[in-house]
């Protein structure tokens, strides 16, 4: 069976990784020369997620379709499943998430609990901001990833700071927490979630560190995942899905995203449970049966981003495997850039705590740096 991946990014890297294993073979598109997941793949189709032709090319030479990245042409796509193409998750999926506010009405629909929100056109913005009440959360309608497309406006003396773009105008959560939840649905309708973790953010909204399990009541812990649950069924998604959550200080849970696909927020899974979210993914998608998510070991995850441009560099790898429990994670990108996702450091340790202390020393050390 060979898998096609729409991407050749860390996450498709990380999947193929895992369909290697199971003796598949990958076919990736991502429109880069050395994308990350090429070094790990047999075929590369060099083109873009938009290309309908090369979407297409792809699909001729693979069993089944999937994908890294959600901005792809998701009308392509649809015409393959009607065609008999195999597409986890469906393209019915990937048109509902593309759409944060059509995202929410979905969840809405589905008896979830999602947080106040209205539409809000790019040319009313304004006057759809007085109208909702501050302080609000703007988030555009399309493309926004990784804090990109999001906006706090806290009083109207911060309405210049509204995105000019058609969006949806959320309330702003007084949070104890943001949680997240990876949850797996196979093509029989069976679920599987994962550990309950919680997450901080950095000043450009990126994940900055993870600690699972989620330092959180068991009876809230068990709330966050059956929303999770029911989210990923009212999607009638397969594949794994990253659904991240607010914890409020009332203690009430609220969905805030969801992604169709291996996420941040379940990188951890590969050193601390039975199964990662990568090779439970390619065990949906591909109709074997889910594993066990149970955790083996307590862990804490935090991002490598880059800083300064051009040739990635690594520094501080030495000092950071001189601490115990610690694994390093380089994607592999040709190309550093500020901020941009470079890798990642998991420790685990059978101390949350200690995994927690470890993390933080080893955050001062290891560096991936533009070498200009």
């Amino acid at each position: 069976m060979i898998v096609g991946i729409l991407g050749g990014g860390q996450l498709a890297k990380m999947m193929a990784q895992e369909a290697k294993k199971m003796g598949f073979k990958v076919a990736i598109l991502d429109p880069q020369e050395e994308p990350p997941a090429k070094g790990v793949s047999d075929y590369h189709i060099l083109g873009s997620f938009k290309d309908e032709k090369a979407i297409r090319k792809l699909a001729e030479i693979s069993d089944v379709l999937t994908y890294d990245i959600e901005h792809i042409n998701v009308q392509a796509l649809k015409e393959l499943e009607k065609e008999g193409v195999q597409i986890y998750p469906s393209p019915r999926v990937l048109e509902i998430i593309q759409d944060k506010l059509v995202q929410m009405q979905v969840m809405k629909e589905a008896g979830i609990p999602v947080p106040r929100f209205i539409k809000a056109d790019k040319d009313e913005l304004v006057d759809k901001a007085l109208e909702f009440g501050f302080p609000l959360v703007q988030k555009t309608r399309r493309e926004g990833y990784d804090g990109k497309g999001v906006a706090v406006i806290r009083d109207k003396s911060e309405l210049a700071k509204l995105i000019p773009a058609d969006s949806m105008l959320q309330e702003f959560v007084n949070i104890e927490k943001e949680i997240a939840v990876m949850v797996a649905r196979d093509q029989e309708g069976n679920t599987v979630a994962y550990p309950v973790v919680e997450m901080t953010f950095n000043e450009a909204n990126i994940l900055d560190m993870l600690i699972a399990p989620a330092r959180i009541e068991e009876e809230i812990a068990e709330e966050a995942k059956r929303i999770a649950i029911k989210a990923v069924k009212a999607l009638d998604g397969v594949g794994i899905f990253g659904v991240e959550m607010f914890l409020t200080k009332d203690g009430e849970v609220y969905l805030n995203e969801i992604a169709p696909r291996p996420h941040n927020s379940g990188h951890y899974t590969i050193e601390a449970c039975l199964t990662s979210q990568f090779e439970q993914h390619i065990r949906a998608i591909t109709g074997l049966p889910l594993g066990s998510s149970e955790l083996l070991i307590p862990a804490v995850m935090f991002n490598l981003l880059g800083e300064g441009n051009g040739k990635p560099k690594v520094i501080g790898m030495k000092e950071a495997l001189k601490f115990p429990g610690v694994y390093v994670h380089i994607y592999g990108k040709s190309v550093v850039k500020p901020l941009r996702k470079m890798g990642h450091v998991t420790v685990v340790n059978r101390n949350l705590e200690k995994a927690l202390e470890i993390a933080h020393k080893v955050k001062k050390v290891i560096k991936v740096v533009g070498d200009a």
